[in-house]
């Protein structure tokens, strides 16, 4: 028998269309599927922590069936894989590839102690449709704006790799295995994953079967019906994306020919594969993006860092006085999810009406987004601030009151997820009083407060901030 080959398992949680695990068996001994909590992981926030435990406690279950197993353990991603391959005597290793900083310096890293033991490892494609290199302009330079980055790669056909296989081989002999559930993921969610628990759903199969839905029943209306966030008009695949439960040429595959055939929804639903796409194209050519501005004059702009004001706290906790960003952070909290039209309501609002810095926000969505992705979360954040590459501009300030008007015109949006005032309010809207903190010691009983900030004079002192501007 021929040694066995790890397969270093990672944010790409599916059998079907995994390179890495194509690699793994192309390699042609028995597979043996590794998951390590490392230090990158770890660094998640609550929600995205949790939501990644779940899904790799589901995987497990698809690789039982599949007559395999997941190698769980906790620790440095180099001695992890260093200690399985000493236990069982395999000599290669595969995984998928990453782009994001702190998974690639990971990597890096892991490559390296793997040579010096003589471990032949290798990152395979298969986290995005088009590395990000292999997509230039014509210069020969990586893309700042997306839309002739999406004119570069909406016509190149992408293949899947890989069906799901039958079974997996398994070695001789197993390596010892952590029990995920002692690890103590959900801890720092507190008593918010019984009530996010309820909204999630989890593993390859639910994120095909949702896919096929969307595809079947909305995939056409979409471009038509998505930005308005009271409806099930999206696809809502997205943490299944985030976490690798399907891939992205599986998603991309059921709408290219719809779209070639002049379905405008579908042609929808791949502009928005294809702005994930350009997020790591931005990632892996300028990895500052996450975590600084992109446009280093705006490092001058007198945002404010403070994130213990009255405002941001407000904010925070849906709690404003406007009811469409209240609506869209209360969703977030129960849910986990937030529409996306939501998200860049909620995100001008902290920005300009509130003239926060975008890091503020972007590390509240971290802690309570189960779709955080590294790249579309830092791209979204600096496209509304204006700061970011492609940027809408910062005197663009979306006013939440004429959007509630255009996209939740009768309310539904608001009322599902606001309760103080309602003689009847929602389910929904009272269950975001079970997941939130009692240190915050809300009630739907409460009053509704009053508005953080007049629209107009925040508006106002946004603009202000901008022309005072020193670049």
């Amino acid at each position: 028998m021929r040694d066995p080959v790890i397969w270093w398992v990672r944010k790409d949680l599916r059998l079907s269309d995994n390179p890495a695990l194509a690699a793994a068996l192309d390699a042609g001994g028995p597979v043996i599927p590794v998951f390590v909590l490392d230090e990158v992981f770890e660094s998640y926030g609550a929600a995205p922590l949790w939501r990644f435990g779940l899904g790799v406690e589901e995987f497990a279950k698809s690789l039982d069936a599949a007559g395999s197993r997941l190698i769980c353990r906790r620790g440095s991603a180099a001695a992890v894989l260093l200690d399985v391959a000493a236990e069982t005597g395999a000599r290669t290793v595969r995984w998928g590839r990453a782009y994001d900083a702190p998974q690639v310096a990971r990597d890096k890293a892991v490559k390296v102690a793997l040579q010096k033991a003589g471990i032949d490892g290798a990152s395979i494609a298969g986290g995005v449709l088009f590395e990000p290199w292999s997509v230039q302009t014509k210069a020969g330079a990586h893309f700042q704006v997306f839309s002739p980055f999406w004119r570069a790669v909406e016509r190149i056909d992408v293949e899947t790799t890989m069906p799901r296989p039958g079974r997996l081989p398994a070695p001789a002999t197993w390596a010892t295995s952590e029990d995920v559930t002692g690890w103590g993921l959900s801890r720092p969610m507190r008593r918010g994953a019984s009530v996010v628990v309820r909204h999630v759903t989890i593993g390859e199969d639910a994120a095909r079967d949702r896919l096929a839905s969307f595809a079947e029943k909305r995939m056409d209306d979409y471009g038509e019906r998505r930005d308005y966030p009271a409806e099930a008009a999206t696809s809502r695949i997205s943490e299944h994306l985030a976490w690798g439960e399907i891939s992205p040429a599986t998603c991309w595959r059921a709408a290219v020919r719809p779209a070639r055939e002049g379905s405008q929804g579908a042609n929808s639903f791949l502009k928005e594969l294809a702005w994930r796409e350009f997020a790591y194209h931005l990632a892996w050519h300028t990895p500052w993006i996450l975590e600084r501005n992109w446009r280093e004059g705006w490092d001058r702009f007198p945002w404010s860092m403070d994130d213990g004001t009255t405002e941001v706290r407000a904010w925070r906790q849906g709690r404003t006085g406007v009811r469409l960003v209240d609506a869209a952070m209360r969703e977030l909290y129960v849910t986990g999810y937030m529409h996306n039209r939501a998200r860049m309501i909620v995100a001008s609002f902290l920005t300009k009406h509130l003239v926060t810095h975008w890091r503020v926000g972007q590390r509240w969505f971290e802690d309570c987004l189960v779709d955080w992705d590294p790249a579309s979360n830092a791209m979204g954040w600096q496209w509304t601030a204006g700061c970011g590459p492609d940027a809408a501009p910062y005197f663009r300030i979306f006013n939440p009151d004429a959007q509630q008007k255009k996209f939740d015109g009768d309310g539904a949006y608001v009322r599902r997820w606001i309760a103080e005032g309602e003689a009847n309010p929602s389910a929904n809207a009272l269950s975001y009083f079970d997941a939130i903190p009692e240190s915050w010691a809300l009630s739907p009983t409460d009053a509704y407060p009053e508005p953080v900030v007049n629209l107009a004079e925040g508006r106002a002192r946004a603009l202000a901030a901008y022309r005072s501007r020193s670049f």
